[in-house]
């Protein structure tokens, strides 16, 4: 099983490549967004947790993420592997996947930070608001998040870098250009 963790800035583009990369190796594409707003659409007693964290404006607790990709691996125990998109966020929830994936006998094979400037990444979200008619996503709230992405995820590229299995990828140009540089990375 190889897990692979697609790291970067809100806006580099991680969810697409993500399901193209998941579809191309066969492994199964985990966003903890994605699961988190599919079981609030479910109504299941884990998306009543988590709606009721979000409606007080709260952050899901970590304890909660690692549950819910613990739950994934359970799900998919034959899987041929897994990317990671947006988790972990946190130094903590680096650990945190590190102990469930060391249980399982199956730690992250490689990491692979997409690397857009932040120029880049305010025009691609502004265009993204705009098309999703997400008005509260202004260019002070974007800013916002790219602030809080380096104040609390970057650290995770030292963390990863020190264990060997960082890569950084040029993620700017066509989305199948960067695909393939992603392909190259996650072949060597």
């Amino acid at each position: 099983m190889f897990n692979l963790i697609l790291f970067g800035p809100p806006g580099a583009g991680k969810g697409t490549q993500a399901v193209k990369i998941a579809k191309k190796y066969n492994w199964n594409h985990v966003s903890t967004g994605d699961i988190l707003r599919a079981e609030v659409s479910q109504g299941s007693l884990l998306g009543l947790q988590v709606k009721a964290v979000m409606e007080a404006g709260h952050l899901v607790s970590d304890e909660l993420l690692i549950e819910i990709i613990n739950t994934v691996f359970l799900k998919h125990v034959n899987a041929d592997g897994f990317v990671f998109d947006g988790f972990p966020r946190t130094l903590n929830q680096a650990h945190e996947l590190d102990k469930l994936l060391n249980r399982l006998n199956h730690p992250v094979n490689q990491v692979i930070s997409l690397e857009v400037n932040e120029e880049e990444l305010v025009k691609r979200l502004l265009n993204r608001a705009l098309e999703q008619g997400r008005i509260d996503d202004t260019e002070e709230v974007i800013k916002n998040r790219l602030v809080q992405y380096h104040k609390h995820t970057k650290p995770l590229q030292q963390y990863y870098l020190e264990k060997g299995i960082y890569t950084e990828v040029h993620g700017v140009g066509g989305i199948d250009d960067i695909f393939e540089s992603l392909c190259r990375a996650i072949r060597k």
